[in-house]
């Protein structure tokens, strides 16, 4: 019987999601079929409703939906029910399981990809929004020594900080030109230069303060090589983009749907040609 899974947001039309993980799928011999379910506010709950079927795995969530679909499901897991988001559901026998992938895969991929183990680490986020928010529980719960944020808008930081923190002091707002040298990784947790975004060729913090040991990573992955990572590569300073964060994140989800360790390298060359492809596009 083929199976299903799929991306449930609105909209959904470039989401790389079904790129990497038909490819994982057909890579595994899953006879599985990964669709994008583009899905307004008021479709909702039927769309929830129908991964209950027994020839369903579950589905990916994105914006708008990752909060609106939690009253919908059975049960939370991971750190789903301390971020108020999910970005998995897993069907199992007609149950819905919510999870979030999104900080853990984060956390999975500095430490795959950069080998950089947040424990005990100082870490910057640049920006306050819900790519802030998983990375900074995922953050916490990984051990690290402080998480700070940092935002155009200082309220949404302290909000942020203190849903995070729960007073433990690990976690706080600070300002926007906050001296980058007393931290171990800083992180662009922003859309600030994303292809096609309001500021493609902006980068979200200057560099000069950072030290030479200091990771630079930005959430951004179309283009790959973002403004940011640009000005710290000529600096000298390592550097991440956020192709790596969007694969494992994935490949959790992968896991969770199907109990098969999922295929890193074939979920990252499925979704770098599929970005090549795009650019080449639109030159």
């Amino acid at each position: 019987m083929t199976r299903q899974a799929g991306i449930i947001g609105h909209p959904v039309a470039h989401s790389l999601s079904p790129v990497f993980q038909s490819a994982a799928f057909a890579h595994c011999g899953l006879d599985v079929v990964y669709e994008r379910w583009d899905t307004p506010g008021g479709r909702l709950p039927e769309r929830i409703a129908s991964l209950r079927e027994p020839d369903v795995l579950g589905a990916n969530v994105t914006i708008p939906h990752k909060e609106a679909v939690i009253p919908l499901l059975d049960e939370l897991g991971g750190q789903s029910a301390r971020m108020g988001a999910v970005n998995t559901i897993v069907n199992r026998e007609g149950r819905l399981f919510g999870f979030n992938t999104d900080g853990p895969g984060f956390v999975a991929a500095l430490k795959a990809e950069a080998v950089f183990d947040p424990a005990g680490k100082r870490v910057l986020l640049l920006g306050a929004g819900g790519a802030a928010r998983g990375i900074a529980f995922a953050l916490a719960e990984a051990n690290a020594a402080a998480v700070a944020i940092a935002n155009r808008t200082p309220e949404r930081a302290v909000r942020l900080a203190e849903a995070v923190g729960s007073g433990s002091g690990i976690v706080r707002a600070v300002p926007l030109d906050v001296a980058l040298g007393e931290y171990d990784c800083v992180v662009n947790c922003t859309s600030i230069g994303m292809r096609g975004g309001p500021a493609p060729s902006g980068i979200p913090a200057a560099l000069d303060s950072a030290r030479s040991g200091t990771l630079i990573v930005d959430i951004v992955y179309a283009p790959e090589l973002t403004p940011f990572l640009a000005e710290a590569a000529r600096r000298g300073l390592r550097s991440i983009g956020g192709l790596p964060m969007l694969i494992y994140q994935g490949a959790l989800a992968f896991e969770l749907w199907t109990g098969v360790r999922a295929p890193i390298d074939v979920m990252f060359a499925a979704a770098r040609n599929e970005l090549a492809s795009r650019a080449g596009a639109q030159r």
